[in-house]
């Protein structure tokens, strides 16, 4: 039986990440926000550790964003198939990223999904052209992870 999985991300400000992700890939920020509620008026989670953003309530620290035609759980908000969570840590990002995201161009192309990536608030890096072998923009997100655009 296959394994579920999520990638995850490390980040300095999970919701803004969420936010450009989710638009980039043309996801959902998962909501929890009715279980935020059922938490706090259980008592089991205190107001300080939940954060406002885009009229919803937010675990501090973690956001997640999921396929839009994926299952997920009404309650949590947490999908059940391609899933990213971005998660806060303390320290910032250092050196090159030993694993990243290659987003494919639609119908639209290449130039245009570049465009579209620099406008949520990517940058690019370089250019790689291999001909027929590939094309493709390394670019960065808003908080410097690296990322191909293809």
């Amino acid at each position: 039986m296959p394994l579920h999985w999520k990638l995850v991300i490390d980040c300095t400000d999970a919701p803004a990440l969420a936010e450009f992700w989710a638009a980039a890939l043309e996801y959902e920020v998962e909501d929890p926000s009715p279980l935020i509620e059922q938490l706090l008026a259980a008592g089991h989670l205190p107001e300080s550790a939940v954060v406002h953003r885009g009229g919803r309530r937010l675990f501090g620290g973690a956001c997640g964003i999921r396929h839009p035609e994926d299952p997920y759980d009404t309650t949590s908000g947490v999908g059940h198939g391609r899933r990213l969570l971005f998660q806060e840590v303390p320290e910032p990002k250092s050196g090159k990223n030993r694993l990243h995201l290659d987003v494919h161009s639609g119908p639209a192309g290449l130039d245009a999904l570049v465009a579209r990536l620099e406008a949520l608030g990517a940058s690019r890096l370089h250019e790689v052209d291999k001909g027929p072998a590939g094309h493709w923009w390394v670019m960065r997100d808003p908080e410097g992870n690296e990322f191909c655009a293809a």
